[in-house]
Order: structure tokens, then C-alpha cells, then sequence
């Protein structure tokens, strides 16, 4: 054994003295072999590691992934690291993995624990940060799946700013009947109003994740996998694609071979390939998508760390007069795994193409315009159909691409799929997902039924405490409050309640699932425990909503509408009764997220 370990030694000082000459791959100095040369601990600790002295001098690439038993969007992600390290060795590299695992909203919803979701997003990244620069390494491959991982990874990979390509980790597939996890709230609300058995809600249980990979309609974890696409940081077509397909294997060693070359090519840095332009793009596809509310804290977030500028304004304004053309789950028909057989984001991309910056850089090396037209000759679009009419054989539907992605001019909606309102009780912005929304809702005047929470609003929805024409408030629990929650199981009793969901809005400075539908309005800024007007709602106060106009203001006190001036006169009287409320927090996470959280209208990430 010890002449095996001095053989070894030996061999990794020829490879030291040979790579550190100077130069490897092409001429550029690799910052991997340049930390071999300030730290002489590293290769043999490489070597203790499973490294072979032949490996020292390799490019070094960094494999980051949420891998963990926390949910199904994770869960898998071994499987796919282990495919980007054959794709790393194939083209000459060496590859390292580090796993920082995210958890599910999911798993939490309904306790104290979803408090914990958002603030996890800057864990991940803060984490991120400290493995790519504790230990420098050439390029990196990031991979994750879902609603907090796939951001924290995207605003990871800006900070570090190393080379680097994103995997997306792909979507379950549906269930029997096609059944979907987001219609889950709706079996338990029916199930707690005795409209269903408590069968057919275990029946519902057992069969809504039959697989691996991300929730299988478009909620946050699946717009965000868009969104890696569409930022031209993961490889063209490898968004949402079924989690269990090979495909996705082969997309993985793809990103491994990728990333190689990518150590040494000039301007691959991510801060080199994302633009405003780029970010521009993927808002143009959300509203393509339909895609989740969140996306509003996540882009602003991942743009601050590239040094751009974002805000809900910037969705405001691109979402006005776009074409809304995915018909997929929540706001749509069909499971997500439809996604990828219509063609996925290039599709989507082909179809508004009139609209898209062509010219921005993207991982390939290519600009977008050039991955566009090189997925034509490809055989992509063949592969995708191919899936496509294996699903119709499963389900027993005959579906084309066009029921999944409408053309450009014959879309679902002309105008985006989410406003942002503004007036005396959002002064910074609140969002609605208006595709999601009852028409009866677009405009309206509604009495004030203000909660201090959650659970007590809960409360008073299932027991019919709520009549017709109220605009119920959920207050405090926006990102100082208590974390940022999501109201899902809130905004799921509204929307499947025959009555309510045509007749009453939900209005939070918290946040929503993407699975979430109904008249909601999220992100209502400032927050409650900033003194935000939110905070000074009263009792049969009037709301006024009305999203063409993208309002939302208090207009009456007591059910008597008054003038904008008396609004302000009595505002400013209950802002000076107004007392902060103890912080909910004393240590921990969620006491630093407290002290430090921005306004969910600019991403809700830390400020130092």
C-alpha cells in the first residue's frame, strides 16, 4: 500500500511540474493550475479526494446541483451530475461536485416551515459563493429543478461569474387521468367543504407525483427552468423536458462537454453572455408562458446580481400587448411534459421571434437567433414529435403542437399574462396574474375584511365568514414579516369556491404558488411591517381594483366612497396611530431575512 501511495506521489509531481509551465488548452492559463501553484496541499488532497494525478492538470469544472432526498425535483439530480461528469471527462476535464439541496414549498405549505422557502434562496446562492471561490475552479455546470433552487443557482452563477451552463432538471410526469400535484388544493378544499370523501382525496395523494422531476404544471419551479433557457444560459431545447426522458441524459453530458470548452473560450463569463437584452427576452417569454407570479422576485434578484436593473415596471411594460400562447396547467389544459413535446422554448421563441433581441450571446457559443435556426435542421422538432405521439398513445388523446403552443395569431390572450397595480395602497407595486383571473374581477369595488395572517383568513373562507363583494386581506407576511409565504391553500379555497371565486379578491403583501389561480394580488408593497398602506386597511374600507387601468387604491372608509384628499387626510391619521408589531423573529435565518429582506417589487433579496 505505502509504494502504491509513493508511485502516486511520484506521478503527481511529473503532472505538476509538466501543467504548471505555464500554459494548458489552447494557450489560456487555467485558474484551476494557477491555484495548484499558491496552494501545494491542493493535489494531494485532489488525490484523497478519488483524483488521479493525470486529472491535476485538467480543466477543473465545478458540478453545483440541489441534490437531496428534500422532493422530487432534486431527488434525481445525482443521476444527472453523475451524466455531466462523463460529458466533463469526455472533452478533457475533470469534474467536482458540491451539492447544496433546496426544500419544497410543497412539503411545507400550511406551517410555519414554507416561512423558511424564500429565505432559502439566498442560503443557496451565499453557499454557491463560497464553493466556486473557497476552491477556484475553471467553469462550472449548475443543476436544479424548482422554485427556489433554479433562482438561487441562476443568481449563484452571476456572482461567482466564472464560465459556466445551466441543466434544468426537467418536469414529472402527470398521473392517472392526468392528474397534476396543483390540483391538489382544490381535492383538499372540496374534501374540507364535504364535497368529496376522504377516498378520493388519498386517491388524489398517492397519484398526483408519479415521477422525479419538477411539479408538472407551469408554477414557479417550471417557469424558472424557462427562464434559465431563455436568459441563454442552459443548452437551447433542454428546459422542462420530462425528468425520466434520456433526453435529458443527453442534454446533461452535453453541459459537461460544454463547459470544457467553454474554461477556455474568451467571453463565456456569464456577466459577458447576459445582457438587458437577454433578461428583456425571457420576460417576453413569461408572458408567453403564462408563467408564475415569483418570476417577479426571481428575475429582479438574479438581474441585481448581474448589475441590471429590473423591476416590476420592466413586466408591466413588456407583458402589455404581448401574446399569451402556452395552453398548459394552471392557466391552461394540459400536464407540463407537453411542453417539451410542442417543441418547448424554441418553439415558444419561433413564434414571437418578431419581438426577441436575436442577437444576444448564449452558452452555445452562437447567438440566439443562430441556436434558432440551428434546432431546425437538427432534428429536434422530430424528437419532440416523436414524444408527442407517445403521449397521445398513453392518454388516448390525439393532441398537435399547435394545441399546446398557439401560433402568434391565434393566441390565448393579447395582452401578457400579469399586470402591475398601483395607488394609495400599493405606492410601489402590487402583481396579478390576470390570465388566471375571473373577468368579473378585472374591475371592481370591494369592502375591506382585513387578517393579521394566514391561518385566521383560512378560517373565515372555509367556514363562509366570507361573503361576495369582500377584497380579503392577508397582511404580515410579506419578506420582513414573516418570511414571504405562499397564501396557496387561501387563494385554492377562493378559487374553487363557486361563489367567491367570482366575487371576491385576495389581496397580500405575501407571495403566491405559481399553481395559484383566482383573484389574487400578491407582493403589495410596501410590506405591512414596513407601515406599508396595506398595514392601515380597516374594516369595510373601499378597494378599488381595476387592472386595465392598473389600480388599486383605497377609495372609502365604512362603505362611503370619499375624495382622493379626505383618502390621504385619514391615511396619514392611522399612519401616525400606527405601532410596528414586534419582529416575529428573534434569531436565526429568518431574523437576519427580517433585518435585511428588499421590497418584493425589487426581487426581496438581501441588502447588505
Amino acid at each position: 500500500m505505502q509504494q502504491k501511495i509513493c508511485m502516486w506521489r511520484k506521478r503527481a509531481e511529473k503532472e505538476r511540474e509538466k501543467d504548471l509551465e505555464g500554459t494548458t488548452m489552447e494557450g489560456k492559463q487555467l485558474k484551476s493550475q494557477e491555484m495548484r501553484r499558491l496552494a501545494p496541499e491542493l493535489d494531494p488532497l485532489r488525490i484523497g479526494t478519488g483524483w488521479k494525478p493525470e486529472d491535476l492538470g485538467k480543466p477543473q469544472i465545478m458540478i453545483e446541483s440541489t441534490f437531496g432526498d428534500s422532493h422530487p425535483g432534486s431527488g434525481h439530480l445525482d443521476v444527472l451530475v453523475e451524466e455531466v461528469r462523463k460529458g466533463i471527462e469526455q472533452a478533457g476535464g475533470r469534474g467536482a461536485r458540491y451539492f447544496c439541496t433546496d426544500i419544497c414549498d410543497g412539503e411545507s405549505q400550511g406551517t410555519d416551515g414554507i416561512n423558511f422557502s424564500l429565505v432559502s434562496r439566498e442560503m443557496i446562492t451565499n453557499m454557491i459563493e463560497i464553493h466556486a471561490n473557497a476552491t477556484p475552479f475553471d467553469a462550472g455546470v449548475y443543476l436544479a429543478s424548482c422554485d427556489k433552487g433554479m433562482p438561487a443557482n441562476l443568481m449563484g452563477l452571476a456572482r461567482v461569474d466564472i464560465p459556466a451552463v445551466v441543466v434544468p432538471g426537467g418536469t414529472m410526469n402527470a398521473g392517472p387521468e392526468m392528474l397534476t400535484l396543483e390540483q391538489l388544493g382544490m381535492y383538499s378544499a372540496k374534501f374540507q367543504r364535504g364535497e368529496i370523501d376522504e377516498e378520493k382525496l388519498n386517491w388524489a395523494k398517492c397519484n398526483a407525483c408519479p415521477s422525479c422531476g419538477a411539479c408538472s404544471f407551469i408554477g414557479t419551479a417550471s417557469t424558472m427552468q424557462i427562464m434559465a433557457e431563455a436568459l441563454g444560459l442552459a443548452l437551447p431545447g433542454s428546459a422542462l423536458m420530462p425528468a425520466t426522458s434520456p433526453d435529458l441524459s443527453d442534454y446533461a453530458r452535453q453541459a459537461g462537454e460544454r463547459a470544457v470548452r467553454m474554461a477556455t473560450e474568451p467571453g463565456m463569463r456569464p456577466s459577458e453572455i447576459v445582457t438587458e437584452a437577454s433578461f428583456e427576452n425571457a420576460i417576453l417569454v413569461h408572458a408567453a408562458i403564462s408563467g408564475s407570479t415569483n418570476c417577479l422576485l426571481h428575475i429582479p434578484a438574479i438581474a441585481h446580481e448581474f448589475g441590471i436593473e429590473i423591476t416590476g415596471d420592466t413586466f408591466d411594460r413588456l407583458h402589455r400587448n404581448a401574446r399569451y400562447l402556452l395552453n398548459i396547467r394552471p392557466a391552461g389544459k394540459w400536464p407540463a411534459e407537453c411542453f417539451y413535446y410542442a417543441g418547448g422554448v424554441p418553439a415558444i421563441m419561433e413564434e414571437i421571434k418578431g419581438h426577441l433581441h436575436l442577437d444576444v450571446m448564449t452558452v452555445t457559443g452562437r447567438t440566439l437567433g443562430e441556436n434558432l435556426e440551428e434546432l431546425k435542421n437538427n432534428g429536434f422538432y422530430g424528437r419532440c414529435g416523436k414524444w408527442l405521439e407517445e403521449f397521445n398513445g398513453r392518454y388516448n388523446v390525439n393532441l398537435t403542437k399547435t394545441d399546446i403552443i398557439r401560433p402568434y395569431d391565434d393566441p390565448i390572450g393579447t395582452n401578457g399574462s400579469i399586470a402591475i397595480l398601483k395607488g394609495n395602497l400599493a405606492p410601489e407595486g402590487a402583481v396579478i396574474k390576470h390570465t388566471a383571473c375571473p373577468k368579473e374581477m378585472f374591475k371592481a369595488v370591494l369592502r375591506a375584511r382585513p387578517f393579521d395572517s394566514e391561518e385566521e383568513c383560512l378560517d373565515a373562507v372555509l367556514k363562509h365568514k366570507v361573503e361576495k363583494g369582500d377584497a380579503v386581506f392577508i397582511r404580515y407576511e410579506g419578506p420582513k414579516g414573516s418570511g414571504m409565504p405562499e397564501m396557496f391553500y387561501t387563494s385554492e379555497a377562493i378559487s374553487s369556491d363557486k361563489e367567491l371565486g367570482r366575487s371576491i379578491a385576495l389581496i397580500t403583501d405575501g407571495r403566491f404558488s405559481g399553481a395559484s389561480t383566482g383573484p389574487v394580488i400578491g407582493h403589495c408593497s410596501p410590506e405591512a411591517e414596513d407601515g406599508g398602506p396595506i398595514a392601515l386597511v380597516e374594516e369595510g374600507d373601499l378597494i378599488e381594483i381595476d387592472v386595465a387601468e392598473r389600480k388599486l387604491n383605497i377609495i372609502g372608509v365604512a362603505g362611503e366612497e370619499k375624495t382622493p384628499e379626505e383618502i390621504a387626510r385619514i391615511l396619514s391619521e392611522r399612519r401616525n396611530n400606527w405601532k410596528p408589531r414586534t419582529p416575529k423573529y428573534q434569531k436565526g435565518v429568518l431574523r437576519l431575512f427580517s433585518e435585511y429582506a428588499a421590497s418584493p417589487m425589487k426581487g426581496a433579496y438581501l441588502e447588505y
